[in-house]
């Protein structure tokens, strides 16, 4: 496996939906469904380029269970928040550190690569996780359900105190 891209994140304003939901109650492909058809009304987007954004609690990757619940956001990144299409709400990501990784792959094998960056790759690193949202960015190169799918995958990280 790679090592990271390690980037500052911009502040980048989002409009979109989200969903609660848990890894035993995946609730990812309702909420796509849902926002994908309706996107093209976001009137002041940047590019095509989707986030999923997710959100979770303070020591959910500590206190590890499946049923855990977090919120997942479908969003675009977009100019300001004028004119949000009925449905959409706000999203705000502040700026910050981030290891960036490139995912290539089913949607549905991610959890192994997940599993080697937080539990291999993070802990053998100069980073710690930090507690803000984690996204991934579906691009030109994203295609649903396609073993040859490409995402850039967002992990908050802030350096370690000796």
């Amino acid at each position: 496996m790679e090592n990271p891209e390690i980037v500052t994140i911009p502040e980048t304003l989002l409009v979109g939906m989200q969903t609660n939901m848990s890894l035993t109650e995946n609730k990812t492909f309702n909420l796509f469904s849902a926002f994908m058809p309706k996107r093209k009304t976001i009137k002041n987007a940047i590019n095509t380029d989707v986030f999923e954004i997710c959100i979770y609690k303070d020591g959910y990757f500590k206190n590890f269970n499946p049923n855990n619940t977090f919120t997942k956001w479908a969003t675009l990144a977009v100019k300001n928040f004028e004119n949000i299409p009925e449905n959409m709400e706000t999203f705000n990501i502040e700026s910050g550190l981030y290891a960036k990784f490139n995912y290539k792959g089913l949607p549905q094998e991610i959890g192994g690569f997940m599993g080697y960056i937080l539990g291999t790759w993070l802990p053998n690193s100069a980073y710690i996780l930090d507690h803000r949202p984690h996204f991934n960015v579906l691009g030109d190169s994203y295609k649903s359900n396609a073993p040859a799918s490409e995402e850039a995958i967002f992990i908050p990280i802030k350096p370690k105190t000796s």
